[in-house]
């Protein structure tokens, strides 16, 4: 696996926390999904295999007591709704994509499960 970039170090300044959340995550997309490009942006590292299918952020998508110290969100669109207690928000910003967002706390967390949804985010983003 390759290092992660200073870019991304610098994303998780004053985070650091969160940064083996975010390593772990890397390395399960990268052995998953590949092959895949990793983008820095401001506000969120996103994964992208001809289009964007997945990204790491810092989004609240619960109330900040609510959420586990560390902890990272991760967002990914597919073609359908997922119905499962893990997802912490799901809309459809247009017919047929499904954008939902999973909060991370625990390395545990990245699991078969989701990475089954990140494989179909992926292929998803590819035949689109």
């Amino acid at each position: 696996m390759e290092e992660l970039t200073g870019d991304e170090l610098l994303f998780f300044n004053g985070r650091e926390g969160a940064l083996p959340l975010y390593a772990a995550l890397r390395r399960r997309i990268l052995w998953a999904c590949g092959p895949v490009e990793i983008q820095v942006k401001k506000t969120q590292i996103s994964f992208v295999s001809r289009r964007l299918f997945a990204a790491a952020s810092f989004l609240p998508v619960r109330r900040a007591g609510a959420r586990p110290d560390p902890y990272i969100t991760v967002t990914f669109g597919l073609g359908r709704r997922l119905d499962s207690p893990r997802i912490h928000g799901a809309v459809e910003p247009y017919p047929g994509r499904w954008t939902h967002h999973v909060l991370l706390g625990k390395t545990g967390q990245i699991d078969g499960e989701l990475t089954g949804w990140l494989q179909e985010a992926a292929g998803f983003a590819r035949e689109k």
